[in-house]
């Protein structure tokens, strides 16, 4: 149906295009479908999008976005000799054999201003832990998670095989993401083509270094906090609980919930490639200012997120609600910083 559909002018197909691409794979529908092929639904979607990707319909963001990541292996056209430089602020080196873990750190911690504070903040906590880890740097390629999302499967496994073959070749068997997206293209898309490593997203293994008094977080944080799931954290790997358990582990921080949570929470509107592309829109009905709205409702002076594209989408919307100074978005690892520089 969908190749019958895409065989119209270049209007209908531009149509059509914005539609597939406004999707934000939040995969709420899928959840929520009692339908037997709702398992389907998002194969259907990246399908969709493959075979409109050649069209010159395509989404004028979309088709940018893809190209940067091809041509300067960032959507910023940034240079890659750049990707580890938020690494020295931080004292966090290469990856060398001795290293147990590998902290990927994707692209919108190594350029994006706001996402390199988190890689820092990350990277600092992890080494007070004493985890034994390294970076990629300039070595490092995009995940190819959103570029899959986005139906252009051929630049993914180039950006996949990419990634393995630095991987295997410096011996790499543990691999913490920041990301939720790109924990979740490793841990489930990046076997299919070679890549079987052992991958946690940032949040389980902090919880395990809280659980086991490796990191200790001895002093109280009198805040009180609501959790907003990551898509692809969440319903996409079904991790609700390891963020949750590391924000209980900071003495008196009360964690209060929005009734949307866990598998019912609702997306910030950047999955899907949507925060490189914003066709979603900045309307009032926008998912990120739902949100910020849910959170506020809450009476939580802060929003924690687990998620750099998360934390980006919520804190525009809180500016463009004009609740600053009501509530905060604070990725988690800023939270953990703040109760263990308070001590």
């Amino acid at each position: 149906m969908i190749r019958a559909m895409i065989k119209g002018d270049l209007t209908e197909t531009s149509n059509l295009a914005k539609i597939f691409y406004t999707c934000t794979m939040c995969l709420n529908c899928v959840d929520k479908c009692s339908f037997e092929f709702s398992d389907k639904i998002m194969n259907m979607m990246v399908s969709a999008r493959t075979q409109i990707i050649e069209k010159p319909g395509i989404p004028p963001f979309v088709r940018d976005y893809l190209t940067n990541i091809y041509k300067f292996g960032n959507p910023w056209k940034k240079p890659k000799s750049k990707r580890g430089d938020w690494a020295n602020e931080a004292e966090i080196n290469k990856f060398d054999e001795g290293n147990e873990y590998l902290l990927y750190v994707g692209d919108i911690c190594s350029y994006d201003p706001r996402g390199k504070q988190i890689a820092i903040s990350i990277g600092k906590m992890f080494k007070k832990a004493g985890v034994s880890l390294g970076i990629l740097g300039n070595e490092e390629y995009s995940d190819g998670n959103d570029v899959y999302k986005m139906g252009e499967y051929e630049l993914f496994k180039y950006l996949a095989e990419k990634n393995i073959i630095s991987f295997k070749k410096k011996g790499i068997k543990k691999i913490i993401t920041i990301s939720p997206h790109a924990y979740n293209v490793m841990k489930n898309d990046y076997p299919e083509i070679g890549g079987d490593f052992k991958v946690l997203h940032y949040t389980q293994l902090l919880k395990d270094l809280i659980a086991e008094g490796i990191l200790n977080i001895p002093k109280h944080l009198n805040i009180k906090v609501t959790y907003h799931d990551p898509c692809f954290l969440g319903r996409w790997n079904n991790e609700y609980e390891a963020p949750r358990e590391v924000l209980r582990g900071v003495q008196g921080l009360k964690i209060v919930e929005m009734e949307r949570n866990r598998e019912n929470a609702f997306c910030c509107g950047g999955g899907g490639g949507n925060f490189f592309t914003d066709l979603v829109g900045d309307s009032d009905q926008s998912p990120a200012r739902i949100r910020i709205r849910e959170a506020y409702a809450t009476g939580a002076r802060v929003l924690a997120v687990a998620c750099p594209a998360c934390l980006t989408m919520l804190e525009d919307a809180l500016k463009v609600e004009q609740l600053e100074g009501k509530i905060a978005v604070k990725e988690i690892s800023e939270i953990i910083d703040m109760s263990i520089e308070s001590n």
